[in-house]
């Protein structure tokens, strides 16, 4: 499968930096399997997922957002995003860590990266949906300091969890 293309443990990840590069268009095909796996594993994918894992320059990085990813060894272990919804707030999406390489920190470099990317755009606020099945990611949000808020204009059937960050 193409998440273990080279073979390579886990444990050397430890070993060796992993690195959090920009999204360029040639690793569309990683970051869609990445995050379908994911949201498989929980019965979450819906069509509006599919539309942007299968467009992200378009639905993200077109539309004034970021995308990042994780990497060791030359290979992609890691996504997330922030897409931009209006001035002064970004939504964090499409947050994910290849299974053999969870608990190992990497989440946390992503989630670093995104919150210092909109703290550098000025944004007031990160939003994000998510769902009651995701106890490490709703953890893991809570640390950073996420709330849960109402939900309100859901573009996911399956979101029954909205948080946000205040930044200011």
């Amino acid at each position: 499968m193409i998440l273990r293309k080279e073979n390579k443990a886990p444990n050397e990840c430890i070993m060796n930096a992993v690195e959090i590069i920009e999204y360029e268009d040639q690793y569309q095909p990683i970051f869609r399997a990445l995050n379908v796996e994911w949201l498989d594993q929980y019965n979450l994918t819906e069509t509006h997922d599919l539309q942007i894992l299968d467009a992200p320059r378009e639905m993200i990085l077109n539309a004034g957002g970021f995308i990042y990813l994780a990497k060791c060894n030359n290979q992609i272990v890691g996504s997330a995003a922030i897409m931009k919804e209006h001035d002064g707030v970004y939504e964090l999406a499409k947050m994910t860590v290849a299974k053999d390489f969870r608990k190992m920190g990497i989440s946390k470099m992503l989630m670093d990266r995104c919150k210092a990317k909109a703290i550098e755009l000025k944004a007031t606020r990160i939003t994000l949906y998510s769902n009651h099945q995701l106890k490490a990611a709703l953890a893991l949000y809570e640390q950073y300091g996420f709330k849960h808020i109402p939900i309100e204009n859901s573009p996911f059937l399956t979101a029954d969890v909205m948080m946000e960050l205040k930044l200011e």
